[in-house]
Order: C-alpha cells, then sequence, then structure tokens
C-alpha cells in the first residue's frame, strides 16, 4: 500500500519566525531551482506586507485560513470504464487538500505580473481570506465540476 505522505512531512522543520510547519511546507512549494532564501524572503516579505495593509490581524493566521479557504473537499477524477473514460467526482484526502492549495495560491501569484513576487502573493493570500481571488475560484470550479458530474459517483470504487 502507498503511503500517505512524503518523507517531507516527517522531516519537515518549523520556520524560523513563525515556528510553523504550514509556513515552511508553502516555502518549500514556492521555491524554485533550490533557492530556498530567495523563497523564504519573499514569503516574509509578502508577510510584512499583510501586517502593514490588515495591521489588527496575525499575518500566520491570515495565511493559514487563506489556505484553509482554498482547500477543495472534492475533485474529479477520470476513471475508464468499458471503454470510455468517466470524470468521477471524488473526496480529496487531508494531505492532498494542503498541496492542492498551497499549489492553487502559488500559480494564482505567479501568473499575475507586473510587480514584485512578494507583492501578488501578499494580495492573493489576503484575497483568499476574504474567500476571493483567483485560488478560490479555481476551488469553486473543481467543486462544481465534481457537481456536475455527480451522475458517474456510482463508478467511484
Amino acid at each position: 500500500m502507498a503511503k500517505k505522505m512524503t518523507a517531507s512531512a516527517t522531516t519537515l522543520k518549523p520556520d524560523p519566525r513563525y515556528g510553523n510547519k504550514l509556513v515552511s511546507k508553502f516555502v518549500n512549494c514556492m521555491m524554485w531551482d533550490g533557492k530556498k532564501a530567495t523563497s523564504t524572503r519573499i514569503f516574509y516579505d509578502a508577510m510584512d506586507q499583510i501586517k502593514k495593509r490588515m495591521p489588527d490581524l496575525d499575518p500566520v493566521e491570515v495565511f493559514s485560513i487563506a489556505v484553509e479557504n482554498v482547500k477543495p473537499t472534492v475533485e474529479v477524477r477520470s476513471k475508464r470504464v468499458g471503454g470510455a473514460n468517466y470524470q468521477v467526482p471524488m473526496q480529496v484526502n487531508k494531505a492532498r487538500q494542503q498541496s492542492l492549495a498551497i499549489r492553487w495560491i502559488i500559480n494564482a501569484s505567479r501568473s499575475k505580473s507586473g510587480r514584485s513576487m512578494y507583492l501578488r502573493l501578499a494580495e492573493e493570500l489576503m484575497a483568499a481570506y476574504r474567500r476571493e481571488g483567483e485560488a478560490v475560484s479555481k476551488r469553486e470550479q473543481t467543486i462544481k465540476m465534481a457537481d456536475a458530474n455527480k451522475a458517474f459517483a456510482h463508478f467511484a470504487w
């Protein structure tokens, strides 16, 4: 049977500033070419920007709520039955929910252009906190797709 989590889940250390494992996971997912210092700087600058724009809220709390708001509950998986492919709605496990949410937030931030990455990331996190933005709309699309294919739910085994 396949493992549910990668080795990184057990060896992951909390980040130095906030002592949060989710922050470490996010920084690692955002990293390109092994440049962790750059990824960390971008994330911390985004947190400072959130603190500046939302002074009454804790930036790590805004971040964790944003990730929670982006997590999908169901998704469609392609299943081949009798020579035809069906989009079958299935529940998403916790680890995949988290990885999808992180991936969608990062991709939404990267897709925008014209400003620094930390500003785009801060804006996307604040939008996700308010249940707005590109990452949340991606979640809504995924849930709508699963809802539309509810007729094929009996193929989920």
